[in-house]
């Protein structure tokens, strides 16, 4: 882990190192193993499994290399042993209501793990950035390409250790 790198929740990190082994080793032997059998096939500029094999993996040897890289670069948070819980820090699910009392909760997490439509904003989204440091009662102003929009922090919350 690096000092001062980039947040992520233990369950992100697992989930890239579980993606990164499943890469490793299932598919990309997987693929080698279907080049290597259509390599033995003889022409290889009209074979289409060896052609589309070594796409695949090429994409899969980017994908592992920036994986990674990144997992180097991350530092897991632990949202549980976050000892200020009055306010909005990386980890915390916050409830809020915009100005017509919609009432939305988000949870905090590492831009890796983002999930909008689940309920989970990155660490660097303008959202988050508004938010962080806030107390129940606090009002904050988002800007949204559609314009400023206000939020009212209605309730804070962090799991349990």
């Amino acid at each position: 882990m690096q000092q001062g790198g980039p947040p992520i929740t233990p369950q992100g990190m697992a989930a890239l190192r579980a993606r990164y082994d499943h890469l490793l080793g299932k598919e990309r032997p997987e693929i080698v193993e279907i080049v290597s059998w259509a390599a033995g096939n003889g022409d290889r500029s009209e074979n289409g499994d060896y052609l589309y094999g070594r796409k695949r993996m090429r994409e899969i040897d980017r994908e592992l290399g920036y994986l990674a890289r990144r997992m180097k670069k991350l530092r897991i948070v632990d949202p549980s042993a976050q000892p200020d819980r009055t306010r909005v820090w990386f980890g915390a699910t916050v409830t809020v209501a915009d100005e017509d009392d919609d009432e939305r909760v988000w949870t905090i997490v590492g831009d890796d793990e983002q999930d909008a439509g689940a309920g989970r904003i990155g660490w660097s989204a303008p959202l988050a950035r508004a938010l962080r440091g806030a107390s129940v009662g606090d009002l904050r102003t988002v800007r949204l390409p559609a314009g400023e929009k206000e939020w009212e922090v209605l309730a804070i919350g962090y799991p349990d250790a």
